[in-house]
């Protein structure tokens, strides 16, 4: 930036000054520039401000990565390069475009006291088995294993797992009284 002296923040020696006051000058002299790169890759302003703020907390808790001779602009630039990239690989990574999916298709009236209701009761249907078939439950069901993967898991058989798993829907049945 304009008027602010290079050699100046080129000392700043974090270990010798409050963490604090290292931050306000840095973000004093290069906030502008940071949010400016953050924006430019991110291409979303609300994402930017956000993106800024993590480099600075990261520079905060990294500052001995600066070193005297080195430009704090261009450590904070390669910090905010680094984060956003990381975001953007992020966003397309396929996990959150299975959560988006399954997001939207949840029902409109999806959540609060009914949603609550259901957790208590598998809390109360898993509280019934024992701890083998509460892991082969929770790895099928909710972790969306195959049998396969859950025997090997539990270093069971899969006609084992499978029968683990009928046990348990036949006491949700009964519990929910589902023909």
């Amino acid at each position: 930036m304009a008027g602010t002296s290079q050699s100046a923040l080129k000392v700043i020696d974090s270990r010798q000054k409050d963490r604090r006051e290292f931050l306000s000058e840095l973000y004093t002299a290069y906030g502008g520039s940071v949010y400016g790169r953050c924006r430019y890759l991110l291409k979303d302003a609300t994402q930017a401000e956000d993106a800024m703020q993590e480099v600075f907390a990261r520079a905060l808790t990294h500052s001995d990565g600066l070193r005297a001779e080195s430009s704090p602009l261009a450590w904070l630039m390669k910090i905010a390069t680094h984060h956003c990239l990381n975001q953007l690989r992020a966003e397309r990574a396929p996990w959150r475009r299975w959560f988006e999916r399954d997001e939207r298709a949840r029902p409109e009236g999806d959540g609060g006291a009914r949603k609550m209701e259901t957790r208590e009761l598998v809390r109360s249907l898993l509280s019934r088995v024992d701890v083998e078939t509460q892991a082969a439950v929770v790895h099928y069901w909710v972790d969306g294993m195959t049998q396969e993967e859950v025997a090997a898991m539990l270093g069971r058989s899969v006609p084992t797992v499978r029968k683990r798993l009928e046990r348990f829907a036949t006491l949700t049945n009964e519990e929910l009284k589902v023909p």
